[in-house]
């Protein structure tokens, strides 16, 4: 099987933009600059079944699948297969996303974008709730004492990550715009989509 780029989204720094995939196409997310994180969020087509890191992790007993392992959604159901990753493998699934009432705690007066309000402009929707996102490149250890540490995406330049879309799915990533803490090596960067299609 060989995969051909079908399109290429770029997704300007401190937004977000969405994607539909078809089942059994792909996505690569790339942080061409390196060092960016990105907020990957997925549903059926309906904001009734997303996505879910939490239960992803109970599903793998694990905090982030291996090559080869699904995402799975609020239903446990397979929802997109982790394929591919030249990144070094650093994605959080504890961390919520980030929003204005998380930016006003760190003292941001005003506006401010978030992956939260990324989400729901890209989907055009009011969400009540917004699901928990994959942070791909995003790098938040827990020490031994039950701490996290907020280190800076280890992920270089071109490190990208793919999935297999195990059902039709709508996929929003932001490039999260966090510039108060250094998980953005230093301020926030692009990102690129392609959605790849498989020929035999």
């Amino acid at each position: 099987m060989q995969l051909t780029l079908r399109n290429r989204v770029v997704v300007p720094a401190r937004e977000g933009r969405r994607i539909d995939l078809r089942t059994g196409e792909h996505l690569r997310v790339v942080t061409e600059e390196g060092g960016q994180v990105g907020d990957l969020f997925a549903c059926t087509g309906t904001p009734a079944e997303w996505l879910s890191a939490a239960h992803t992790r109970v599903h793998h007993s694990r905090l982030f699948p291996e090559i080869g392992q699904p995402f799975v959604t609020t239903r446990r159901r397979p929802i997109l297969t982790l394929v591919e990753d030249t990144s070094p493998g650093r994605h959080d699934m504890l961390l919520p996303a980030c929003d204005p009432v998380r930016y006003a705690a760190l003292g941001v007066t005003g506006w401010h974008a978030s992956c939260a309000e990324n989400l729901r402009t890209a989907l055009g929707l009011d969400l009540d709730v917004v699901p928990q996102p994959v942070n791909l490149f995003m790098d938040i250890p827990v020490t031994p004492a039950g701490e996290l540490r907020w280190n800076s995406s280890p992920a270089g330049p071109g490190a990208a990550v793919t999935v297999r879309a195990e059902s039709d799915c709508v996929v929003v990533v932001s490039a999260c715009p966090q510039d108060l803490s250094g998980i953005n090596a230093g301020t926030p960067k692009p990102l690129v989509l392609e959605r790849l299609v498989s020929w035999t």
